[in-house]
């Protein structure tokens, strides 16, 4: 049965893949991983040439502006951390738009918050934007908009992390497919750095509220923030929107294209579409 839905991954046609910033950063000192990013460009190229959509939900944005500042540690205030995004985000964009063009692809900047999502207005301005971009052949390179989400106020303006905000944007734009790619390799039933006896969890066909109990933070990574109950979170969000999802480890990205030529790679979370799907029912809660 896993087999089969796995090779179905090679069907899908909008595809969201998040990356988190331990994935395109150094563990040594925090900086961009430059050829990590190179790779993953050149692999969602080659994917949109077989004539797929992409959306890039991508981190690194406070780390990239830390290393531009000469910063080796994590911000410790809100301020810090938003001039970090000020300075990075650009600078991270101007890397994308560079290393896509060199493989004749067009990358689009999109920068959101919470609080725009939950406008009706806004957040159909949004969808209508990532559906043009993906009609001109762009790759649209989402971020949560980090200079203005009051991050102090935990989920009044913030997603969180990235992991829901793909989740958000793979049902926004009606994606049949979400990648998560992080420093774990999927879901095990507990933290395997702190239990050696962790089994691994490779396919969930639905996600019910054991499952939720078991996503205690597991990010090892003192770059990005996502623990393992954000991304059940998020592969709720996505599982109910239509979408399949799979979590997979980030270090070698060209576990994308294996995922989509079928492989078993990562934990796979089946698609369980909610006739009742309400977007703002995700929007609104509090985690």
């Amino acid at each position: 049965m896993e087999g089969n839905e796995r090779q179905r991954l090679g069907e899908k046609k909008r595809i969201v893949i998040k990356i988190g910033s331990s994935s395109l950063t150094h563990a040594e000192t925090g900086d961009v991983n430059l050829a990590k990013i190179e790779k993953l460009v050149r692999v969602i190229s080659d994917i949109k040439g077989q004539g797929k959509e992409v959306i890039l939900v991508s981190s690194g944005a406070i780390a990239v502006g830390r290393q531009a500042l000469g910063y080796k540690s994590r911000p410790d205030s809100l301020a810090q951390k938003q001039a970090f995004a000020a300075v990075g985000q650009a600078r991270l964009m101007m890397i994308y738009q560079k290393l896509f063009a060199e493989y004749n692809q067009t990358a689009a900047q999109i920068l959101l918050t919470r609080q725009t999502m939950l406008s009706d207005s806004s957040r159909y301005n949004a969808q209508n934007t990532f559906e043009e971009l993906l009609k001109l052949g762009a790759v649209p390179v989402v971020n949560e908009n980090d200079t203005v989400s009051t991050a102090e106020i935990p989920y009044v303006d913030t997603f969180g992390d990235n992991d829901r905000l793909s989740a958000i944007v793979a049902a926004l734009t009606g994606a049949d497919l979400l990648i998560l790619l992080s420093d774990i390799d999927g879901l095990y039933s507990d933290d395997p750095r702190k239990n050696p006896d962790a089994r691994f969890i490779r396919v969930v066909p639905k996600i019910d509220e054991e499952l939720l109990s078991m996503g205690k933070s597991s990010s090892g990574s003192d770059v990005g923030t996502g623990g393992m109950l954000a991304k059940l979170e998020a592969a709720r969000i996505a599982a109910d929107s239509g979408a399949d999802m799979v979590i997979a480890n980030g270090e070698d990205v060209s576990v994308v294209q294996q995922i989509m030529e079928g492989q078993e790679k990562g934990t796979l979370f089946l698609a369980h579409k909610h006739p009742d799907l309400d977007l703002m029912d995700y929007l609104s809660y509090t985690y």
